[in-house]
């Protein structure tokens, strides 16, 4: 299988924008219109679209649900995976039942586990586990707070609760464009049994062409933000180098 690649669309009150190691004070807004963004996307070739509420994620419940919307409705054969905010079981079922085809759950993995594994459970498949670490322990509430949880532990818990894949963040790389932390993702692909999706500091096709390297140790995907905001990946060129390999 060839790489999977996600390109972000992160929301801060109700914009596209990109921040800088999770500091929402550090935000550089890239557009207005979520919904335009999404259809370039999907125009482009893209075969998933990431979507994080970043409000949400700090408030703990849904805080751009009317832009999530927008992408949805903008781009119907393109799916989209969103996290930020999403907390609760009917958090999980409004955000399905409106077209998300997956959803991700980052804190609640953290700080309640038996929700998380309830929805895991409940939507086989259609729950992601995103582990946000820094110096290798587990994040929560938009990265504000530090975990004494490693990452490796959280993820081989949900190994057999039925998660599509762990989403891998390398929070100290996020948004820097300093190259993703290869060896950090290795060590959680070799360490569970789920698919692993790379994020955080993809800067360069050279970044793309080592996670496609190794993909068959359980690396599925990576998420790509700044770098293509910026320039610095042409969206035509990645597709076609995960493609050749």
């Amino acid at each position: 299988m060839a790489l999977t690649l996600y390109p972000a669309i992160d929301l801060k009150g109700g914009q596209v924008v990109r921040l800088k190691r999770g500091d929402m004070a550090q935000a550089t807004v890239y557009s207005a219109e979520p919904g335009a963004q999404a259809r370039k996307f999907a125009a482009i070739g893209f075969p998933w679209v990431h979507v994080v509420d970043l409000d949400g994620a700090f408030a703990g419940r849904p805080a751009n649900s009317a832009a999530v919307e927008t992408i949805i409705a903008a781009i119907p054969r393109v799916p989209v995976q969103l996290g930020g905010g999403i907390r609760n079981m009917e958090t999980v079922e409004a955000w399905l039942e409106r077209g998300v085809r997956r959803v991700i759950l980052g804190s609640a993995a953290v700080k309640d586990p038996d929700f998380a594994f309830a929805a895991c459970r409940a939507y086989p498949g259609r729950v992601a586990v995103g582990i946000d670490a820094r110096g290798g322990l587990v994040a929560t509430e938009g990265w504000a707070e530090v975990s004494t949880v490693p990452a490796t532990d959280l993820g081989k818990r949900f190994e057999d609760a039925g998660a599509a894949a762990i989403i891998y963040t390398d929070i100290d790389r996020d948004g820097m464009l300093g190259g993703v932390n290869l060896e950090a993702t290795l060590a959680m692909a070799r360490a569970v049994r789920l698919p692993v999706i790379a994020s955080g500091g993809v800067a360069s096709l050279n970044d793309l062409a080592s996670l496609a390297a190794v993909a068959s140790e359980g690396i599925e995907g990576v998420i790509i933000g700044r770098a293509l905001y910026d320039g610095r990946i042409d969206p035509a060129a990645a597709l076609a180098l995960v493609a050749s390999r």
